[in-house]
């Protein structure tokens, strides 16, 4: 509940004159019976005519519409707070997800943060703003009530005041009981975000292999395993509901049964019965008022938690100061200084698979190589061989367990985040094209203009297709590029790195999707235009990179070849074969 209270707070004497509104409103709510009964007992029997009965009459009527008034507008207000903060807990919540580190994501999971950012801020919301109306409401009616009714008939009143500490604390055990079912159900609500996720994004091979039964039949499985913990979880804390109504309903059968032997004896005026009749519904709407409360703070308390667990996670990649990092050893662009890496370890020795004598498969083994400034190199390997673990340590997503990463004369480490990846234009594997128009995303909020903009283009061979829209750039891309063919979109992916300039230009596996000629007249491009850009080519055709200034084979995360094309056909095995299978297919 500290994350509640954290956001809360900024609003807290706001909040208070809601509760304040709210206690005025509930107030005169309360006076209704007592002023019904003071009317039938005392007015009626006492009155020469009709002008006193409608006075009364209307001292009720003005009641209940300044109850009303108070009602309404502590409801409106309480919606402005709970809209105020949970907008905070949604801002909050996505900056921590963009400056997560890799590891912390792979943590978290991307469904997970999906269900955080989504169900988790709706139960806060809705928690919040019924904390500020029933959380007032509900133990005001029930202590008002019994407050009332006791200055009416004690021995009436008795009945209440024996059942009512029996009712709240079943209510809290309860809702004590519930807050780990809840903390359940939005894990596996994580779980249902995740296959729903992972069905819709692979649509097209869902269809094409024709397992759409099979996909709904997943869904299926974990949507009813998470049917069954929300309705395991709401049975416990719906339990009070029904055991408070008995309770009350037998008090209010005693009421009138005692009622009316003190009625027949003359001990108590009928009037005070009515009145006991309304104030036991009053009573009863506060106690299932209070369970309602409960009930929420048990998902906001699971929720909240979940929401803490992300929002307070430590920034991991932060610069250290230079005396911290060790020293470049060269002036190289790029250099891996005896790097090894693994992305479930967290210790050196953890990496080396030294730890506790478990056996780890390492994804990068000390591996060392450099680049000089304005050089290219190759990077070519098995599918799983550490490719793209070298361009993830390279822009520091993930720090490595043991050995140095360099850009520029400097540790990635003292870099702040900005600087270092301002340096890079990257294209990753399975990059994304987002919902909006070329320009933007090609441009992405950089300053770029129309004239780089279209060099960008022409250099990444898509100015062709991008003209041939009759809107241009301004052309509307749907969601991940959906209107666009493979090539296409590699083909725009590849202007986004090439728009700004970098100084350190990344191709992952960047052309896999161009045909031969189209590659060739790319790599031809880059050499032109970006003659002072550090290249680095990630690529599976050995065609990509034959002109790189040095090349190196990864095989499950070592360094088994390093050299020009030539001389790797001479000296390593693995490259030969990769080169003589791509060139007779290529012939075939």
């Amino acid at each position: 509940m500290k994350l509640i209270w954290r956001y809360i707070r900024p609003y807290r004497w706001f909040m208070l004159a809601v509760m304040l509104v709210k206690l005025l409103g509930t107030g005169t709510e309360l006076l209704l019976p007592y002023v019904l009964e003071h009317l039938l007992d005392h007015v009626i029997p006492e009155a020469g005519g009709a002008w006193p009965v409608a006075l009364w009459g209307g001292v009720m009527l003005l009641l209940t519409l300044i109850t009303r008034v108070l009602n309404v507008t502590a409801n409106r207000m309480s919606v402005r707070v709970a809209r105020n903060s949970t907008f905070a807990v949604r801002r909050d919540l996505f900056h921590t997800a963009l400056n997560l580190s890799g590891r912390q994501m792979d943590q978290i999971g991307l469904p997970s943060l999906i269900s955080r950012m989504t169900s988790d801020t709706y139960n806060f919301q809705n928690f919040v703003r019924m904390i500020q109306t029933m959380g007032i409401r509900a133990p005001i009616m029930l202590l008002g009530g019994i407050a009332i009714t006791l200055t009416m008939d004690t021995g009436l009143a008795s009945i209440l005041c024996i059942m009512a500490p029996v009712m709240i604390v079943l209510v809290t055990f309860v809702s004590w009981k519930g807050i780990p079912l809840f903390n359940e159900v939005q894990r596996r609500m994580d779980v249902l975000v995740r296959l729903m996720r992972e069905s819709i994004t692979g649509i097209r091979v869902v269809k094409a292999l024709s397992k759409e039964r099979y996909e709904e039949k997943r869904y299926g499985e974990a949507n009813t395993r998470m049917a069954r913990q929300e309705i395991k979880a709401s049975v416990v804390m719906s339990l009070p509901g029904p055991i408070v109504t008995l309770f009350l309903n037998v008090g209010l059968t005693l009421v009138v049964l005692v009622g009316a032997r003190r009625v027949n004896d003359g001990m108590t005026a009928p009037g005070v019965i009515l009145a006991f009749l309304t104030y036991f519904n009053m009573i009863l709407m506060g106690v299932m008022g209070l369970n309602r409360i409960f009930m929420m703070m048990s998902k906001a308390n699971a929720s909240a938690n979940r929401i803490a667990q992300v929002v307070d996670m430590p920034e991991e990649l932060t610069p250290l100061p230079e005396d911290q990092t060790e020293p470049a050893p060269g002036d190289e662009a790029l250099i891996f200084d005896h790097v090894t890496f693994n992305y479930d370890a967290d210790s050196p020795e953890e990496a080396h698979g030294q730890f506790l004598g478990e056996e780890r498969q390492q994804c990068l083994k000390d591996i060392s190589f450099r680049v000089k400034k304005g050089g290219s190199l190759g990077i070519i390997g098995a599918t799983g061989s550490g490719k793209t673990s070298i361009v993830n340590l390279l822009m520091r997503l993930y720090d490595p367990q043991d050995g140095h990463v360099f850009v520029d004369g400097r540790d990635v480490r003292a870099y702040d985040r900005d600087t270092l990846h301002g340096k890079f234009g990257v294209v990753f594997q399975n990059d994304v094209i987002f919902a909006d128009t070329i320009r933007e995303n090609v441009t992405f909020g950089r300053e770029v203009s129309e004239s780089m903009l279209a060099r960008a283009a022409q250099d990444a061979m898509a100015r062709s297709f991008i003209e041939a829209y009759e809107d241009a750039y301004d052309h509307e891309a749907a969601i991940r590029g959906a209107n666009f063919s493979g090539g296409q979109k590699q083909r725009l992916l590849i202007a986004r790195a090439l728009a700004a300039a970098p100084e350190i230009l990344i191709l992952d596996d960047a052309s896999s999707a161009l045909d031969y000629r189209t590659d060739a007249e790319l790599r031809k491009a880059i050499r032109e235009h970006h003659q002072n850009a550090t290249t680095v080519v990630i690529a599976q055709r050995v065609s990509s990179i034959l002109a790189m200034d040095e090349i190196i084979v990864l095989h499950e995360g070592a360094l088994i070849g390093r050299g020009t094309h030539e001389e790797l056909l001479a000296s390593c095995p693995e490259y030969r074969e990769i080169y003589r299978t791509q060139m007779s297919e290529e012939v075939a």
